[in-house]
């Protein structure tokens, strides 16, 4: 499973399971803002050290960001900033597994999938679920 960030509507033969509806209401909780955290049974394919940088993504609380380097701190891996920085990226499930919550030690919006605008976009749209709107200037 993977969550794709497009910019238009395919075209195309669109399958469903019982469980994709449910993770597609969750989804749209969280758009609508009534959904912080994600009640799902996720199954990751990676390397043991990707799964380690991906659960620490769980622990970062809704509306806050973290460095790439307190990430690695947090983990015990305090030189590999790049290795960590590199797991979010192969992160298959954006917003679910919230990597766009961490960002450069400057405070700065570096890297993601779907581009820094949506990763923008998604740090604002916690921020002001949780009553932070005047620190929504301190993003790059």
């Amino acid at each position: 499973m993977s969550i794709l960030f497009v910019d238009r509507e395919t075209a195309g033969e669109k399958r469903s399971t019982p469980y994709l509806e449910y993770c597609a209401d969750q989804l749209k909780q969280y758009f609508e803002g009534v959904r912080q955290e994600f009640d799902l049974n996720l199954i990751t394919e990676g390397t043991e050290f990707q799964k380690k940088v991906w659960n620490s993504l769980l622990k970062i609380p809704y509306g806050s960001i973290e460095t790439y380097l307190g990430q690695s701190k947090n983990l015990g891996h305090t030189s590999a900033v790049r290795a960590v920085a590199a797991a979010n990226s192969r992160n298959k499930i954006p917003i679910i597994i919230p990597c766009h919550r961490v960002v450069g030690s400057d405070g700065k919006l570096t890297g993601y999938s779907g581009g820094l605008w949506r990763k923008k976009w998604l740090i604002q749209h916690e921020r002001k679920i949780c009553g932070f709107e005047n620190q929504l200037e301190l993003l790059p």
